[in-house]
């Protein structure tokens, strides 16, 4: 029996490494410039965890938790091995019920090229925050982001801390995924909320409806939004496409027949199912309803004067039937080249790093990749 068992252990031990290995994605034309960007860079990579502690601001109750007088911000820190030369520094942002290891396949890559990033798992949006994710706390996230970047600065100024003159202050960007996203939006844009320390800002799959022109003329900076076409859950035509008419200096990357999830580094078996969105769909919908109904938004974020959108609609997880999408490893994979090689157009070392990598964000992905198009406010 105890035989029987083993074999029956092993067999679904390869059933599932087959699946996991199997489907992988189209690769990029050997020899093109995607293939090339696509490669590590050259610097090898270490990751640090670390919990940072905001004191001076509270975590909001929620559900049957009580609430706290601080803010407890589990962090992971991504950097290069390498000398002390100043490195610019990217924020990420996680998405709903999500956490900060999502966007890991992004950080990692970054940091090969010599970027420091860092991310924290946000007290009440995380998958386990207590008393169930709660996506209205994103207004208190670009607090967070700021003492994220407060923290990471003041280790750069410390002399006997690991990252001491690892960091550039002045070359300092965010990226976050899906409501990390409108998290971003927030951290750069809101007359508010936004940190001023901000260079260049990148929206993956993030919503943008709940936000008017006049949201975005509070600030004018580099500005990318990287959106999928088949997002079941922040649709393309209400928050990809307008960007480029709403927003300042934006670019638009879209990936034809991309998913939300796709996005999410942790894809496993979703590249299987015809469209990974119904998995996403399922879990955020349904912890959405286990919270119970929330207060409105709109008046969260703030006025109509500020630039809030008060007819914006929830269009989450409407469209049906799904499409057919792209393999999310393949959507990953244009993530990568499309994330580093923006962040390069505003940060690379000299102006010839900047301006390949911005000649190849505005004509050649579209050129080399299929599923790509841009499109840009100029």
């Amino acid at each position: 029996m105890a035989k029987l068992l083993k074999i029956l252990a092993l067999i679904i031990i390869l059933g599932v490494a087959i699946l996991l290995m199997a489907k992988q994605p189209e690769p990029f034309t050997t020899g093109s410039q995607s293939a090339e960007r696509l490669q590590p860079g050259p610097y090898s990579v270490i990751s640090m965890d670390i919990e940072l502690v905001d004191q001076q601001r509270n975590t909001n109750p929620n559900g049957d938790y009580p609430g706290a007088n601080s803010r407890q911000l589990p962090t992971t820190i991504w950097l290069p091995v390498t000398d002390k030369k100043h490195r610019p520094l990217i924020v990420h942002s996680h998405g709903f019920s999500s956490n900060r290891s999502g966007g890991a396949y992004l950080a990692e890559h970054l940091a090969s090229l010599g970027y420091v990033v860092v991310a924290a798992d946000f007290p009440l949006t995380n998958g386990s925050a207590p008393g169930g994710p709660q996506a209205k706390d994103v207004v208190n996230q670009p607090g967070d982001v700021s003492f994220v970047i407060d923290q990471l600065l003041a280790f750069n100024n410390d002399p006997d801390h690991s990252l001491a003159g690892m960091i550039d202050p002045q070359r300092i960007g965010l990226m976050g995924i899906s409501l990390g996203g409108m998290t971003t939006l927030l951290s750069a844009y809101h007359p508010d909320m936004a940190d001023p320390r901000v260079k260049a800002a990148i929206s993956i799959a993030g919503p943008t409806d709940q936000f008017t022109g006049q949201f975005f003329k509070h600030k004018n900076l580099p500005f990318l939004m990287l959106a999928a076409t088949a997002d079941a859950l922040v649709p393309f035509n209400n928050n990809g496409l307008p960007v480029i008419q709403k927003i300042p200096s934006a670019q638009l990357v879209s990936i034809e027949g991309g998913s939300h999830m796709g996005f999410v580094g942790t894809t496993g078996l979703l590249r299987w199912i015809n469209h990974p969105d119904s998995i996403g769909c399922y879990m955020v919908v349904s912890k959405l309803e286990s919270n119970g109904p929330e207060e409105q938004w709109l008046e969260l974020l703030g006025s109509a004067e500020q630039g809030i959108n008060y007819e914006s609609v929830n269009q989450l997880c409407t469209q049906d039937p799904l499409p057919k999408a792209i393999n999310p490893l393949r959507q990953q994979l244009i993530s990568k080249v499309a994330v580093s090689s923006f962040f390069e157009s505003q940060f690379g070392e000299d102006p010839q790093t900047r301006k390949a990598a911005n000649d190849y964000i505005e004509k050649t992905i579209s050129e080399d990749v299929k599923e790509v198009s841009y499109q840009a406010n100029k």
